[in-house]
């Protein structure tokens, strides 16, 4: 197990003791992160996701309005 210092304001960490007193704060801090690097990998995928939407539709052939609508009245019941 490895030991992680950080400095973080005083008064973030006097509201952190106090919300998780007698919890196991080596814990919730490794949650933390686990959390954050979730959500660092999600927001990465996302953006690689909307870079290929973005390169896709710049391939794609445009289309006019009237052939967009007349497609959409011709496929509903």
């Amino acid at each position: 197990m490895a030991t992680v210092n950080f400095s973080v304001p005083e008064e973030v960490k006097a509201e952190f003791n106090k919300v998780f007193a007698k919890k196991n704060k080596s814990a919730i801090m490794t949650q933390l992160m686990r959390d954050a690097i979730e959500e660092h990998q999600r927001l990465e995928r996302r953006s690689h996701a909307i870079e290929a939407l973005l390169t896709a539709r710049q391939k794609m052939p445009s289309v006019r309005t009237a052939t967009l609508r007349t497609a959409r009245e011709k496929g509903r019941p």
